[in-house]
């Protein structure tokens, strides 16, 4: 079964990580898979959130949102609107605690660093690709603290693991990596992957959208994305380099 652009099932689409994209913050990367590019961007602030000042531990958070015209129809801005979608929150939240995942906070040091992640176009797979870029970005605002005598710990034992994400979903019977939007929104069952670079799992977020799945699918589905995983990690590894 031909898949739009076409690949093989278990294929991703080009990924590309441009980092030092933008010229002011600590860390930013242009991502993009296939058609979705996000821009995802770093930024070190000295100290951390009342609640965690003392503790001795840094702090790792995240923001997301969609350019109006990321889309096929234009959006209205969340800021005009004076409130923040609930889809808005709940990406924000899995990025920031995807990416506290790869980070020794107590290596890190009373330090904070904020991810803002914008989606400039969107071809499906703007969460995963989000996670993975935001990554490459995290690694160089670490690198730049580091540069500036504000780090503790070397990088290497703030940044202990990669992170990284990916799409997954049954469209007629047949499972595919990396969901471009064409089918998302045809998908019987549509999942997010997000695992270390060392294999570990950080979330597995699975829907049957339009219809169940069963417990074989739900394996094939997992073990799909792990891999999807591995090559991303490699491409990381390859920007980083």
């Amino acid at each position: 079964m031909a898949r739009p652009d076409g690949r093989a099932p278990d294929q991703l689409r080009p990924v590309t990580l441009q980092r030092n994209w933008s010229m002011h913050p600590e860390g930013s990367v242009l991502v993009e898979f296939g058609n979705t590019k996000v821009l995802c961007t770093a930024s070190v602030t000295e100290g951390v959130p009342r609640w965690r000042k003392g503790s001795g531990l840094g702090w790792v958070t995240a923001e997301y949102a969609m350019l109006p015209r990321a889309t096929t129809t234009r959006s209205d801005r969340e800021s005009v609107k004076g409130r923040i979608g609930g889809r808005t929150h709940e990406i924000s939240r899995l990025i920031g605690r995807s990416l506290r995942a790869c980070v020794d906070l107590k290596a890190l040091g009373e330090n904070s660093i904020v991810l803002d992640c914008d989606v400039l176009q969107a071809d499906g797979g703007t969460r995963t690709a989000a996670i993975t870029g935001a990554y490459v970005a995290l690694h160089d605002a670490v690198s730049w603290l580091a540069k500036d005598g504000a780090l503790k710990s070397s990088v290497e034992k703030v940044m202990h693991r990669s992170v990284s994400a990916v799409s997954v979903g049954i469209i007629r019977g047949e499972p595919r990596l990396d969901l471009c939007y064409e089918e998302d929104v045809v998908a019987d069952v549509d999942m997010n992957v997000v695992c270390t670079g060392t294999g570990e799992f950080v979330e597995v977020q699975g829907t049957g959208e339009q219809g169940v799945f069963t417990r074989a699918e739900l394996d094939t589905l997992v073990d799909l994305g792990a891999a999807g995983c591995v090559e991303l990690a490699r491409i990381q590894r390859e920007a980083l380099s």
